[in-house]
């Protein structure tokens, strides 16, 4: 009995050995291989990521060069222990004076550790092209004068010497984007938001190539001199039930209308400003907008840009918001004419601004109405300016009927009132735009 078990156990460790040998055998395909760039430009600092996977046999070795012309850059050069099925592994291209700019062979070839070809395993070889990069774009600064006040706008118009991947105005920890135009040069619109302090608001135009390069360019500019109102807006119990029972689906848990109150006018505040984020994406490269802005009929303000409002119950401070656009009223739903030519991207209820409308107007420009009794238009629509795009209300945080009229730069609220001003525009904007199409007119015909 004893020698006939040990024949058994003998026989069982046998086929299994034969199974594992079998397997190791019909194993016929090669490692896996995936590269995190594509082939393109590239630069010398940009990390690669290879992952590597052969599930079947394991990963035996793997060997990585560069090649350029006649010479020829080791960069891996690995032996995996056995069982190894998956590995990542990062490098670089040689630095200068290594690599030069221009073309080069990325050379990869991997071995698992099957047993066939005579147990030299399966292979798998790739070559890639890429083109050493190392050279951040050239930037060319066409708008000369940036005058700019806190919280309003301005415009930066300029050239690349190639193609980017992204490229605007940045500061801060703020980035706007710049926008081809036909013509090819970039302009970006960027606004000097309210809550960026003079001294962190520093613009310079950013661009970033295909291989991961980046400049970063100063612009002259000049920042005026600004100051805006502080309000005082004392909440009754009837505004403060009128607001409760508008957004009480929003808090359910909260029954107080203070308290209820206070959630809108912070977290509700914060979640809408995020949607106009998203919202600033949603635009033509090129201006649609044809002149100056207009503001709603006879209509008085009742409220400016940037005013510090503190808002009071029953004698005692319990908020301080910034009010960034202009409230403008006038009869009661009273129609509401599109500012100016442009693409409806947002006809819906916006939190505090109640039921809104967003128009885009090209280059991340766009404006926003707040509060209306009646959404006229759905997203998509196209308007030229003076459509009729609503009526006035007092949905969202509106004590009373009236418009709050905003204009937003890729997400960020400016003032109004420099888009109503035609001189401003013209000096500010569309003069710039127009020369920098008669100096890349004019480089056209002579050749350059």
């Amino acid at each position: 009995m004893r020698t006939s078990a040990i024949l058994g156990i003998f026989i069982l460790l046998v086929a299994i050995a034969a199974g594992i040998g079998i397997y190791y055998f019909v194993d016929t395909s090669g490692p896996a291989l995936a590269l995190s760039r594509r082939p393109g430009p590239i630069a010398s600092r940009a990390d690669l990521v290879l992952t590597l996977r052969d599930s079947a046999s394991g990963l035996k070795s793997l060997n990585v060069a560069a090649v350029q012309g006649e010479k020829s850059f080791p960069l891996l050069n690995k032996e995996y222990p056995a069982g190894t099925t998956d590995a990542k592994e990062v490098f670089r291209l040689p630095p200068p004076p290594g690599l030069k700019e221009g073309p080069v062979t990325l050379q990869i070839a991997a071995v698992d550790r099957s047993l066939v070809r005579f147990g030299s395993g399966n292979s798998t070889a790739v070559a890639l092209q890429f083109v050493v990069q190392n050279k951040p774009p050239v930037v060319t600064v066409i708008s000369t004068a940036h005058n700019v006040s806190p919280g309003g706008s301005a415009l930066a118009v300029y050239a690349l010497n190639r193609d980017v991947v992204k490229t605007g105005v940045t500061f801060a920890d703020r980035f706007y984007p710049g926008y081809k135009q036909p013509e090819g040069f970039y302009a970006s619109l960027f606004p000097f938001p309210y809550d960026v302090p003079p001294e962190r608001f520093i613009p310079k135009i950013t661009a970033v190539d295909q291989a991961g390069n980046e400049r970063l360019t100063g612009i002259y500019y000049r920042v005026l001199a600004k100051a805006f109102p502080r309000d005082r807006i004392e909440l009754s119990d009837a505004f403060l039930e009128k607001i409760f029972s508008e957004f009480k689906d929003r808090f359910p848990q909260v029954t107080n209308p203070l308290e209820l109150y206070l959630k809108v006018n912070r977290e509700v505040r914060q979640s809408d400003a995020k949607i106009l984020q998203q919202c600033g994406l949603k635009t033509s490269p090129t201006p649609l907008w044809e002149g100056d802005f207009l503001r709603l009929p006879n209509s008085a303000p009742r409220g400016t840009f940037n005013q510090l409002r503190s808002y009071y119950y029953k004698g005692k401070e319990v908020d301080q918001q910034h009010h960034l656009g202009i409230d403008l009223a006038s009869l009661s739903h009273a129609r509401v004419p599109a500012a100016n030519r442009g693409k409806v991207v947002y006809a819906d209820d916006l939190g505090i601004y109640g039921q809104c409308v967003i128009i885009e107007h090209g280059m991340g420009l766009q404006t926003l109405y707040g509060h209306l009794s009646r959404i006229g238009v759905k997203e998509g629509d196209e308007v030229k300016k003076g459509d009729t795009i609503g009526d006035t209300g007092d949905t969202g945080l509106a004590g009373g009927d009236h418009l709050h009229f905003g204009v937003v730069v890729s997400g960020q609220e400016v003032n109004p009132i420099e888009w109503w001003d035609p001189s401003w525009i013209k000096n500010n904007v569309t003069d710039k735009l127009q020369e920098a199409r008669d100096a890349a007119a004019a480089a056209a015909g002579t050749g350059k």
